[in-house]
């Protein structure tokens, strides 16, 4: 029997995930990782919640399930794949098939030969090119070194003031952790909203909630990082403006480490990562990549996109790692890029395309909703939920769902991933079939009312209107009639202050004669969540009036500032 030389590079997620699943393929393959860090297979995700205290075991972020540190002495004993760490592959000689290394300790060189190759090589912090970059107390967040100065940081207590340049998923992450220090956090953002995966409306509601425990800053960039004696004094930003700190964490974005695989003749893609196809190979036969270096195809778009998130390095990694024994036999079809992140006391998550997305790659046949609602029984304790359905009008299939809020989002984002994955339509998920009981969710489970919402919308019983529309509505000094049917004690407790009329919903077949004589004019109705808003809308339009639209999510999806 030939013995199977497999040679991987990189030892972060994707890389040890392809070693393992070989080596479960063929116990006799001759499998070596190589790492350029002292750490493997790394939780790099977890790093803001050591950072933040949530748990203070290091070692956590290496173990597997069991508890066991991932470290040599862990692969080779539990798995027999030889690893390599502190050592950086130096070339690679596709036509020989062999791979140069360096000891970063010893300064030892040496190679091996390989019959297939594993390039995991991830991606590298983005960095901006302005003076003082340098300068001490300037980090990002990727590796576990970076984890260990931030973790100390909290844990000394001395810092008082830190930027977090860049609102993504890192640097909301980060906010938080440091936030939970004691550290007073302002977040600088080049781009008009926080975490650009949202639509705007979606995102503003994000805004709003982390203005609430950080300052933010956003269409600005850093001109300069300030310094004294080598240290980071402070943050001047585009506009001049100077932000006094001691720390800056920079977190806007990565690029694919593609120099050794550029090197070896692969194809790189239009979005900076190593193309590959459906079983995770690249154009050189006997090579596979997998994780933070490569590009893969959008299953909604046929785009190909860079997505760095491990649990997709994971999946590739188990697929490439069958099929360098097996042959060709797995494939990984793509992404719906599906992500999720902790937003202080907030979940966010999207999966599928987002509108912006959507108009981006010339999709316009779609239909938008918004809807609020608890995630479970106000009596189980229901934590809000806010809702942005995308789905094709014509198809009626459900293109994207972006959910925010303090309930569970996790739960959600899933079922819309699964949807959308699954191809299903706004139809078929009105009659899911999901798990009701009052400890996990209502009887009618926020993520099946918002298909109802949307149902209705594509069958023309609602005609809604979301809280930008309304607000270009306002701007223009449209004449119309904006109505709330609320009861007296929640108006007075909270209301847009837009100009609004309160009559309840209980009262409203009685006070008809309040409204407006032209039975054409615009009226827009709302509650807290719109549900009464709904009812309102049906009770006018079977008395004649023609134009009425719901606001859609009501007061809770209203992204702008309140009257109270």
């Amino acid at each position: 029997m030939d013995t199977k030389r497999i040679v991987v590079i990189g030892g972060s997620a994707a890389g040890p995930k392809a070693a393992s699943r070989a080596r479960r393929m063929d116990e006799h393959a001759q499998i070596t990782l190589i790492q350029k860090s002292a750490e493997l297979s790394m939780a790099s995700c977890g790093y803001p919640y050591y950072v933040g205290g949530f748990f203070d075991d290091r070692d956590q972020l290496l173990c597997s399930p069991a508890g066991v540190v991932r470290d040599s002495r862990f692969f080779w004993n539990a798995k027999r794949i030889d690893t390599k760490v502190r050592t950086e592959v130096t070339k690679v000689d596709p036509i020989a098939k062999e791979v140069f290394f360096k000891n970063l300790d010893t300064g030892e060189t040496g190679s091996l030969p390989y019959d297939k190759l594993v390039i995991a090589t991830g991606a590298t912090p983005r960095k901006p090119p302005v003076p003082g970059i340098e300068l001490d107390g300037i980090t990002t967040l990727q590796s576990m070194q970076d984890a260990d100065f931030l973790r100390k940081i909290s844990d000394d207590g001395v810092i008082k003031k830190a930027v977090v340049i860049g609102g993504g998923l890192i640097g909301i992450e980060t906010c938080e952790a440091l936030h939970l220090a004691g550290i007073d956090i302002t977040l600088v953002e080049m781009l008009p909203q926080l975490l650009t995966f949202l639509d705007m409306q979606m995102a503003m509601l994000v805004e709003g909630y982390v203005r609430t425990k950080a300052n933010v800053i956003l269409e600005n960039g850093v001109a300069a990082f300030l310094g004294e004696n080598g240290k980071l004094t402070g943050v001047k930003l585009q506009n001049g403006t100077e932000i006094p700190c001691q720390l800056a964490v920079v977190a806007i974005g990565v690029i694919p480490n593609v120099g050794l695989a550029r090197s070896m003749g692969i194809t790189i893609g239009e979005r900076g990562g190593i193309v590959v196809n459906k079983y995770m190979q690249t154009n050189l036969e006997d090579v596979y990549a997998v994780g933070d270096c490569v590009e893969t195809n959008n299953l909604i778009t046929g785009v190909q996109v860079h997505a760095p998130f491990g649990d997709l390095a994971n999946l590739q990694g188990r697929v490439a790692g069958e099929n360098i024994i097996c042959g060709n036999v797995k494939e990984f079809p793509g992404t719906i890029q599906t992500g999720i992140c902790k937003v202080f006391d907030y979940g966010v998550g999207s999966t599928g395309l987002s509108e912006q997305n959507a108009q981006r790659n010339n999709i316009t046949n779609y239909e938008t909703t918004y809807n609020a609602s608890l995630d479970k029984p106000g009596f189980m304790q229901g934590r809000l939920l806010v809702t942005k359905l995308l789905a094709d009008k014509t198809s009626r299939k459900i293109l994207g769902a972006q959910v925010l809020g303090p309930g569970d989002v996790g739960k959600q984002i899933a079922i819309w991933a699964m949807a959308i994955q699954n191809n299903m339509t706004v139809d078929q998920m009105c009659n899911a079939d999901l798990p009701y009981a009052p400890p996990f969710s209502l009887a009618i489970d926020h993520s099946i009312a918002s298909a109802h919402v949307m149902q209705n919308k594509l069958d023309g019983l609602m005609d809604g209107i979301n809280a930008f529309e309304l607000k270009e509505l306002l701007k223009k000094e449209e004449k119309m009639l904006l109505l709330d049917v609320r009861n007296p004690d929640e108006f007075e407790a909270m209301r847009l202050g837009i100009g609004e009329v309160l009559i309840p919903l209980g009262q409203l077949r009685a006070r008809l004669n309040e409204l407006p004589k032209d039975k054409d004019t615009l009226i827009v109705t709302w509650c807290k969540i719109s549900l009464r808003g709904y009812e309102a809308a049906l009770i006018l339009k079977s008395y004649g009036y023609t134009n009425v639209k719901v606001l859609e999510g009501g007061l809770m999806a209203w992204p702008f500032g309140r009257e109270r």
